[in-house]
Order: structure tokens, then sequence, then C-alpha cells
């Protein structure tokens, strides 16, 4: 369950990714542990799992994003559209009004959290952008 402003939204754990995150050791697991819940709260539709060693996060199935853990004192959300490049991906576009985003790839985006005040303050336009990724 997550409160936000005096009401409780449930969101659908996945038993896998508790146990992840029970025994995950980072300097940034609170800002990780929000961001995980608020992602899940936004969309019942949002499955999870733990994929590449890291919680990742499905729509009809399909890995869309996923946490990147490693290396470091930070953290990323990768922004993907599956294990593989679809060829229609070439031709992907997908505005970023919040500017968090950055390309490595045509068919993925990541977006960097170096710190718990970056989570703090960007979290609904990495929930914004999760909502409408899912879509593409």
């Amino acid at each position: 369950m997550l409160h936000r402003a005096g009401t409780v939204v449930r969101v659908g754990t996945s038993a896998e990714v508790d146990r992840y995150i029970a025994a995950l050791e980072h300097p940034l697991k609170p800002g990780i542990v929000r961001l995980r819940l608020a992602i899940l709260a936004s969309d019942e539709a949002i499955t999870e799992h733990v994929k590449w060693n890291a919680p990742s996060f499905c729509y009809d199935g399909v890995d869309r994003v996923t946490f990147r853990l490693h290396p470091g004192a930070r953290f990323q959300l990768i922004f993907h559209r599956g294990a593989k490049a679809r060829p229609a991906d070439t031709g992907l576009t997908f505005s970023d009004p919040s500017g968090l985003m950055t390309w490595p790839a045509p068919d993925r985006a990541v977006v960097d959290l170096p710190d718990l005040e970056a989570v703090a303050a960007h979290e609904e336009q990495v929930i914004a952008l999760v909502g409408r990724w899912i879509l593409t």
C-alpha cells in the first residue's frame, strides 16, 4: 500500500521484487522504493518482476521500464520497448517535455536520478513519462 495525501492507494507488488528490495543494499534505496511504489500505483495494469538484476515494469506482458541500480551511488530508469529492438522502433517519436530523458538508442531512453532530492523533485514528471511510454 502507498499512502498519498491522506488516502491509501493499493499497489500490486510482486513477491519476487519484494524479496529483491528487502535484500537490496543501495545508498538510494528509499528513492528506489518510492519510485517503485509510485509507478505501480500509477496504473493497475503495470506489473513487475526482476530483470537485469533490478525491478522491471511490464505493460501488457512486455517489459517497458527497468531500474538500473549499479554501478555507483545513483540509479537510472531505462525506458525500452522489450528485450529486443523491433523494426518499427527506428521511427519512434516520443516527446519529453520534462527534459529528463537522454537517448542512447532510437528505441530506448534513460532518466538519471543521482540523489534522493532528484527523486523527490522529479517523481511526478517520471510517473507521467512512464504513463505515456507504456502506451507507445
